[in-house]
C-alpha cells in the first residue's frame, strides 16, 4: 500500500492485513497449549489407555448413492477395537446400488443393521432415524465414504463414557487424496488450519462445530435439544451450537483418526465451502442473538471470530471493488485504492502463513508421517482458499437471508476425488 490509497481505503487494507495475522497467533498460542496440557505425553493413538467400563456403543453410517466406497467403509467399522458395539446403516433413498451392497454385506457382518428409507430425506433425518434405531446411550455418527482407525471409537467413547456433561465429541479427519494440487492444499488445511482451530477454540473456550464426517454423541444430550434438524444446510454447526447453548460440552479429540475423500475440482471445492459458509450464517442468524448472554460468554469467541470474518470477506470485496470501479470513474481521495499488489503486506502474510502451517506439522506429526513432504504445496493456500473463503462468505450471507424457510435441507452426493 502507498500514500496514495486514501483513508477509507486505508483502513480497509490495515484490517484485511492484521485480522489474519492476529487469528493467525491466536491460533497457534491455543493450538500449541492444548498440544502441550492434552497431547505431548499421551499415548500414541494406537495405544489407547483402558478404559474401567466398555459400554456398548452403536455406529451410525447414513448414506446416499454410496456403491463406491461404503463397503470399505463398513469392513473399516467392524474392524473397530472395541469389544461391544453396533453398526447401523441408514440408507436414504438411495438409486445407485448402495441397498444392494450393504444387504450383501449383513451375512458376513453380525454386527450390521440395515434400515432402508423409501425416498431421500436428507442426512439430519437420516442421523435421527439411525438414533432411534440403534440400542445405546453413546452414539458415533461416521460419513458413508470415511475410512474409520480401528482405536477412533474408544478414543470418542472415552469422554463421554468419563464426562457425564460431555454431550458430543469430534474426531481428526485426514486427507486421503492427495494426487493435485487442491488435494495437496487439503491437506497442509486440515493440519495446520482446522486442526489448530479446534485446538484453540478448544483451549479459549467453546467449538465453532464438530466434524460431521467423525463425532460421537450422548443420546440423552441430543434428546434434550431435539436432535439434528433437517431445515439446516449444515446439521453439524447447528447441532454443536444448540448443544453447547444447552450447557453441554463439546470436546476435540485428535487421536480419533478418521480418513476422508475431499473435491479435488473447483466445482466440487466451491459448492463444499459454499455450503459451509450458507450453514455458517444459517446459525448465526438463528442462535446468535442466544450467545451474548453472560451464561454463554465461553461462546463469546467464537462468536467474534465469525462475525470478524465475515467483515473481512467484505473488506477485501470492497478494496476490489473500489480500485477496479476506480478504473472507470473518478472516486473521492478517501476511497483511492493505489494497488491490489501485497507488497510488503504480502510478504509479511506469506511469513506468518508458513510459520502457522509449521506450527500445525509439528503437532499433527505424531498422527502421521510424512506431512513435511506437502508443505510446499500449501505455499498456495492463501491465494487459492482464502479467495474462495472470501467469495463463498460473500455469497452465502444474501443467499441465506433470502433461503425459503422452512424447507428441507437436501442430501446430494458431492464431488469427493480419488484416493489414486
Amino acid at each position: 500500500m502507498s500514500g496514495d490509497t486514501g483513508p477509507f481505503a486505508a483502513w480497509l487494507f490495515n484490517f484485511a492485513f492484521y485480522y489474519p495475522i492476529v487469528m493467525a497467533f491466536l491460533w497457534m498460542t491455543g493450538g500449541l497449549y492444548f498440544y502441550a496440557r492434552r497431547e505431548h505425553r499421551a499415548p500414541p493413538p494406537d495405544q489407547p489407555p483402558p478404559l474401567p467400563d466398555t459400554p456398548f456403543v452403536s455406529i451410525l453410517v447414513p448414506c446416499y448413492n454410496e456403491q463406491s466406497c461404503i463397503v470399505g467403509t463398513i469392513l473399516a467399522l467392524s474392524a473397530q477395537a472395541w469389544p461391544d458395539f453396533e453398526i447401523i446403516a441408514v440408507n436414504d433413498g438411495s438409486r445407485d446400488r448402495t441397498g444392494e451392497l450393504l444387504n450383501g454385506l449383513v451375512p458376513d457382518h453380525p454386527r450390521l443393521r440395515v434400515v432402508h428409507l423409501a425416498e431421500n430425506q436428507g442426512k439430519a433425518n437420516a442421523l435421527r432415524i439411525g438414533t432411534l434405531a440403534a440400542t445405546s446411550d453413546y452414539i458415533v455418527c461416521v460419513d458413508s465414504d470415511a475410512t474409520l482407525d480401528p482405536h477412533a471409537v474408544r478414543w470418542m467413547v472415552g469422554h463421554l463414557a468419563t464426562g457425564p456433561r460431555v454431550g458430543a465429541v469430534t474426531g481428526n479427519p485426514r486427507i486421503c487424496n492427495r494426487t493435485t494440487l487442491l488435494g495437496r492444499m487439503q491437506v497442509g488445511e486440515f493440519s495446520a488450519i482446522i486442526g489448530l482451530i479446534k485446538r484453540a477454540q478448544r483451549t479459549y473456550g467453546r467449538l465453532f462445530t464438530v466434524s460431521g464426517v467423525i463425532c460421537a454423541f450422548r443420546r440423552t444430550a441430543l434428546h434434550d435439544v431435539g436432535y439434528w434438524s433437517d431445515r439446516m444446510v449444515t446439521e453439524d454447526i447447528d447441532i454443536s451450537w444448540r448443544l453447547q447453548l444447552a450447557g453441554w460440552d463439546i470436546r476435540y479429540e485428535p487421536n480419533a483418526l478418521c480418513w476422508i475423500l475431499m473435491p479435488e475440482t473447483l466445482r466440487g471445492l466451491w459448492s463444499q465451502r459454499l455450503r459451509w459458509a450458507c450453514g455458517g450464517v444459517e446459525v448465526l442468524l438463528g442462535h446468535g442473538a442466544g450467545v451474548l448472554g453472560w451464561r454463554h460468554r465461553r461462546m463469546w469467541g467464537v462468536l467474534a471470530e465469525y462475525l470478524l470474518s465475515l467483515v473481512w470477506a467484505y473488506a477485501m470485496l470492497a478494496i476490489i471493488v473500489l480500485w477496479a470501479a476506480a478504473k472507470f470513474i473518478a472516486l473521492p481521495s478517501a476511497l483511492h485504492v493505489d494497488t491490489l499488489l501485497p507488497r510488503w503486506h504480502g510478504v509479511v502474510l506469506g511469513i506468518v502463513c508458513m510459520l502457522q502451517f509449521a506450527t500445525g506439522l509439528v503437532v499433527e506429526r505424531r498422527y502421521e508421517h510424512g506431512l513435511a513432504r506437502h508443505f510446499y504445496w500449501v505455499i498456495w493456500y492463501p491465494v487459492a482458499f482464502w479467495t474462495i473463503g472470501m467469495l463463498t462468505a460473500v455469497v452465502a450471507v444474501p443467499r441465506t437471508l433470502f433461503r425459503r424457510r422452512g424447507v428441507r435441507a437436501g442430501w446430494i452426493s458431492p464431488d469427493r476425488g480419488s484416493a489414486a
